[in-house]
């Protein structure tokens, strides 16, 4: 993930108008006599000017640019870039299962048990977004914004492979991760039972349920690239809250899932075909429409209604 950018080379991004795709429209400002200036507004040095400016939220056309231009290098890699990252992401994501299970593991049985071992699932997360890796949830818009500007065939084909190297890269990692913890001594024995409940909570759903739920859990991840291209502190805490939810409420993610129910299939509790049929396939489907209806298709929307508008602003005046 590249998203890691200040307002300032937002902004920048947002005034180089890409050649293929979308134009953000940046009008010069009206002459005096066609804008209406506020009749009460206190008077402001340079300085109290730089500081009102500085604190003004970043456009959502600006937001929008930067995951374009992103996107864009994104779908230039190569293959063996995309396969190495999106490896060492589906191996990092264990961690989110690990740190999951160990607060698990040594939090007392407590009704508020979950709302402390949740904490553990973000890790992973951290991991991945800050070590800026491939990971197959966060390409439901990065990808997808590039063809939404474009729509056409080649940009289609690039975001299917962007998409194909890097979930399969994802599923390797996870699966790789998922049978080293299970099958050796890395972990002490009285954290597998820890594992295992943790495994079997996330494995206890069906094929609707666990579509229903990857919706949002694609939504809610999309959200937090969105959400960090748009802010210039508090990333950390936007991976942390969001990634937090997924996991409190059950949501199916399906490279962070993937690994808790793989983890079932390596000590025997769960057939390969089960974990496919009732967990991966639907949690892809649901992360796959999460991200790319509910945030990628509803945010390029909003600025593309926000340039038409601008653009018949003149003819109204």
């Amino acid at each position: 993930m590249t998203l890691y950018r200040d307002r300032s080379k937002a902004n920048a991004a947002a005034l180089e108008l890409p050649n293929p795709g979308v134009a953000i429209d940046h009008h010069p400002p009206q002459p005096a006599e066609t804008q209406e200036e506020p009749e009460n507004i206190p008077s402001l040095n340079e300085r109290q000017l730089e500081e009102a400016e500085r604190r003004t939220s970043v456009p959502a056309s600006v937001v929008h640019e930067a995951i374009r231009k992103d996107g864009e290098e994104e779908l230039r890699r190569p293959v063996s870039a995309l396969a190495w990252s999106g490896l060492a992401a589906g191996l990092a994501m264990g961690f989110s299962f690990v740190v999951q299970s160990l607060l698990y593991h040594y939090v007392p049985d407590a009704p508020w048990k979950p709302l402390i071992a949740s904490l553990g699932y973000p890790v992973g997360f951290l991991i991945v977004i800050i070590g800026r890796q491939q990971l197959y949830t966060e390409n439901t818009l990065t990808a997808i914004i590039p063809l939404l500007a474009r729509r056409n065939v080649t940009t289609l084909v690039h975001v299917l492979r962007l998409w194909a190297v890097v979930f399969a890269a994802n599923i390797a990692g996870a699966h790789a991760f998922a049978w080293v913890v299970a099958d050796t001594a890395v972990l002490k024995p009285e954290i597998h039972q820890a594992m295992k409940a943790v495994a079997l909570k996330a494995a206890d759903v069906n094929f609707g349920d666990a579509l229903l739920r990857g919706i949002f859990a694609g939504w809610l991840i999309a959200m937090v690239v969105w959400m960090i291209a748009a802010s210039d502190t508090g990333r950390i805490w936007i991976i942390v809250i969001l990634t937090y939810i997924v996991n409190l409420a059950a949501f199916t993610h399906v490279i962070a899932g993937s690994i808790e129910v793989l983890y079932l299939v390596a000590t025997g509790v769960k057939s390969w075909w089960s974990f496919c049929g009732g967990y991966l396939i639907p949690s892809l489907i649901g992360n796959t429409l999460g991200g790319v209806a509910l945030v990628s298709a509803l945010n390029h929307a909003q600025v593309i209604a926000g340039m038409q508008a601008q653009k018949e602003e003149p003819r109204r005046r």
